[in-house]
């Protein structure tokens, strides 16, 4: 949008209107030792070539990550993305971050958020998906109050090693709403305590929360307990990385009913940690009790193919109290553009970027494991993240490293606490090459 200045003018005529006689009079209700005394300290007033100048130089101290050979994870990832993502999700058509509520101006968004829609459900393998969520943690948090209001139960049973900004929000959630909130500790491979977790199963709680592949890129194993959950009356919430389910049984197979995720790596871009993409798909009973909205496919009254937005259970659209959610927008944007990027991969194409992913992730956790020092933490299967335990503080890896221009991965110290000061979380993408690998087990031989 351009600039456009007020004038002197301007301003006299809307204080006027508003029956003032002074700028000063909009701010008398608030207390005066709020408020700034004289002009801002923001120097004198530049040229616009000056500005640019200026701005271009702060830019230059940054060291973007696209600059570097990024092996970060833990829901972030540095994946290949193909043009014609950029290209196609730019058009003015498609280019809205929002709800399209006009539907009879709004038909190219409707149609890739309802094809988005299908594609997740073929993803997951189950009947219905969402026009998407915030992101992969109010996801997860979403499913869980969704657990909550279908089974009436008060308590949650959640694995320790979901992610922890996951929990964290999930836990926000949980407090608001009264519910009560178990974790299931993490047994010596990585993996949930499967023992630990059907001691915690009763008759009060809603559901059980997975995720596979776990924080620790450890693949969990639902299927061998969910015949359990469902025999207490839980509902088995699983939260996935969909490229993931391009090579291991997609979560509808071994009895999901409620499947969530992170979608930033379908086609979208590292963006400093966000915005991202939540994506949230269930069984068809559970259809009204979705949080956001659905797009559905329906014909006009020339009996042409239509889209529309429909069962809108939100708090804008029906009595707050009986909304699913607050969920004010549905990522239109990132979800185009995951829509483009599976279009344009086509099953084939991510099965592809997945075996990819899957094998110079192992090739690179064997180097790892061959530098002195330096050892895999857990030996369970996993599809493109290991943690690596280091002889020294992760957190020095990860300067040491820094200077030599990679980005080794996230310390679990963090999260974990003193314990795991000198675990690293590694993951690896189809994007890296084995040059980059190589340079970065050199890196650590030198360490």
């Amino acid at each position: 949008m351009p600039y456009l200045y007020h004038t002197d003018e301007d301003r006299k005529q809307m204080l006027a209107d508003l029956g003032l006689s002074s700028e000063d009079e909009l701010f008398e209700s608030v207390p005066e030792k709020f408020r700034v005394a004289g002009p801002l300290a923001i120097g004198d007033g530049r040229t616009e070539f000056d500005t640019v100048r200026h701005f271009r130089r702060l830019a230059a101290q940054n060291r973007p990550a696209s600059t570097m050979t990024s092996f970060l994870g833990g829901g972030v990832y540095d994946h290949i993305i193909p043009a014609v993502v950029d290209h196609l999700s730019g058009r003015s058509e498609y280019y809205t971050a929002y709800t399209p509520y006009q539907a009879e101006v709004s038909q190219g968004t409707l149609q890739v958020i309802f094809e988005f829609q299908t594609m997740i459900s073929r993803l997951t393998r189950l009947p219905v998906a969402n026009a998407s969520m915030y992101d992969g943690a109010t996801a997860l948090a979403e499913s869980a109050l969704m657990a909550v209001n279908i089974t009436k139960r008060s308590e949650l049973v959640c694995m320790s090693n979901v992610n922890p900004r996951y929990k964290s929000v999930l836990s926000t959630y949980a407090r608001g709403r009264g519910v009560e909130l178990t974790m299931v500790p993490v047994a010596e491979d990585g993996a949930a305590d499967e023992n630990a977790l059907r001691r915690c199963l009763s008759n009060k709680v809603a559901a059980v929360l997975v995720q596979t592949p776990n924080y620790f890129g450890v693949l969990e194993a639902p299927w061998e307990y969910q015949q359990a959950v469902h025999d207490a009356g839980a509902l088995l919430v699983a939260c996935v990385d969909p490229g993931s389910l391009a090579l291991f049984t997609p979560p509808g197979d071994y009895g999901a009913d409620i499947v969530v995720g992170e979608g930033q790596g379908l086609g979208n871009k590292m963006n400093f940690g966000g915005p991202m993409l939540g994506f949230m798909a269930c069984q068809e009973k559970y259809i009204r009790n979705l949080p956001g909205r659905l797009v559905s496919q329906t014909t006009d009254i020339e009996g042409k193919r239509a889209y529309v937005l429909t069962l809108q259970t939100r708090e804008q659209h029906i009595r707050r109290g009986r909304a699913t959610s607050n969920i004010c927008t549905n990522q239109g944007l990132l979800a185009i553009r995951a829509t483009v990027y599976l279009a344009a991969l086509g099953e084939s194409g991510l099965n592809e970027m997945a075996r990819l992913c899957f094998a110079k992730a192992h090739r690179l956790s064997k180097m790892i494991a061959d530098c002195p020092g330096f050892s895999l933490r857990f030996t369970s299967p996993f599809y493109h993240e290991f943690v690596v335990r280091c002889p020294v503080k992760a957190t020095e890896v990860v300067e040491k490293a820094r200077e030599a221009n990679f980005l080794a991965g996230i310390p679990l110290d963090k999260y974990f606490g003193e314990e795991a000061r000198n675990d690293l979380l590694v993951a690896v993408t189809e994007k890296r090459s084995d040059e980059e690998l190589e340079g970065f087990c050199e890196m650590l031989r030198s360490i």
